[in-house]
């Protein structure tokens, strides 16, 4: 059974009249864990699209680079998209939602927010009120500012990224440190250990990227240390 079916059951599911919100509370335990964290994605992507004004085709097409959408399956999709749109809960609502269905978790919703990100950037350009959005659903989640500016640095492309926010650390940070949250990172970042906490299998394929990033980071300021110490 694929994701998207087991979606369209999770909103057939809905009462008449209930908000999409309702789903998060009622997919708090794994297996299903994966559907609620796919519709999260799709919900505040939908809200965040009303942070720019507009939904573009490079972010629609940036959502599929995450979850893959065959054609059967679109309607789902575009059903809780929709139901986002439409629904007069505010994204603050859906991200306290999802914040508890994840409890205190911290993996899951960063996942969650790197999705967003890879959302955000896609058009080329990075709105202010996308930052605003994004910067408050974090609040919200419990993700640390270190965390947040990493995953900023990563995404957004306004210049080349700082290897030190990449890791979440500074260059005062002492070495040992640095490398031990970097084989961190690279251990949080394996396709088993995503999908042990609920990242659905659509989406692991974002820990490419990340771990492209991190070990780029981590080549940088290995680097800089050994001509400091040269």
């Amino acid at each position: 059974m694929s994701i998207w079916t087991r979606i369209s059951e999770a909103l057939s599911a809905l009462a008449k009249g209930e908000g999409l919100g309702a789903v998060f509370d009622r997919l708090r335990q794994p297996p299903e864990r994966s559907v609620a964290f796919t519709i999260a994605v799709i919900a505040l992507s939908a809200k965040m699209a009303k942070a720019d004004g507009q939904v573009t085709r490079n972010e629609v097409a940036a959502f599929r680079e995450v979850f893959y959408i065959a054609p059967e399956d679109e309607k789902a999709a575009a059903r809780v998209f929709n139901l986002a749109r439409q629904d007069v809960a505010g994204f603050e609502e859906y991200a306290r939602r999802i914040r508890r269905m994840f409890d205190e978790a911290s993996g899951p919703v960063c996942d969650l927010m790197e999705g967003l990100f890879h959302i955000a950037v896609a058009d080329g350009h990075y709105h202010p009120g996308e930052d605003q959005f994004l910067e408050r659903v974090a609040e919200i989640f419990g993700v640390p500012q270190p965390d947040f500016r990493a995953l900023r640095a990563r995404f957004v492309p306004d210049a080349a990224p700082d290897p030190y926010a990449v890791l979440g650390v500074t260059p005062d940070t002492p070495m040992p440190e640095i490398r031990r949250h970097w084989r961190q990172l690279v251990r949080d970042s394996h396709p088993d250990v995503m999908q042990a906490r609920g990242v659905p299998e659509e989406a692991v394929k974002l820990s490419e990227k990340r771990l492209i990033d991190i070990n780029r980071a981590w080549s940088e300021i290995s680097a800089r240390e050994e001509r400091q110490e040269a």
